[in-house]
């Protein structure tokens, strides 16, 4: 597996915070911690969803800035009553 490093900018609060959780659940670090957290957000509990194409992923944002600007916005279940018709 081919790794990448990245930089975060975090606020002050934020990595005293994560600094104290990592030492007490056992990571060796806060890049453990902060790769740990990206995976668990993106794969295990589903957040992102690959399925999507980006040209698909434009047609939504599209729909949902024309919603908007319309004031023409629905409730959620009734946007899924309307698309599992």
């Amino acid at each position: 597996m081919e790794a990448e490093q990245i930089n975060l900018k975090l606020s002050k609060n934020l990595i005293e915070a994560a600094r104290k959780y990592a030492e007490i659940y056992g990571y060796k670090n806060m890049q453990e911690l902060a790769a740990e957290s990206i995976r668990e957000k993106v794969f295990e509990n589903n957040e992102f969803d690959e399925t999507l194409s980006d040209k698909e992923i434009e047609l939504i944002d599209s729909l949902i800035g024309l919603s908007i600007k319309k004031d023409d916005l629905v409730s959620e279940e009734e946007l899924k009553k309307t698309l599992l018709e």
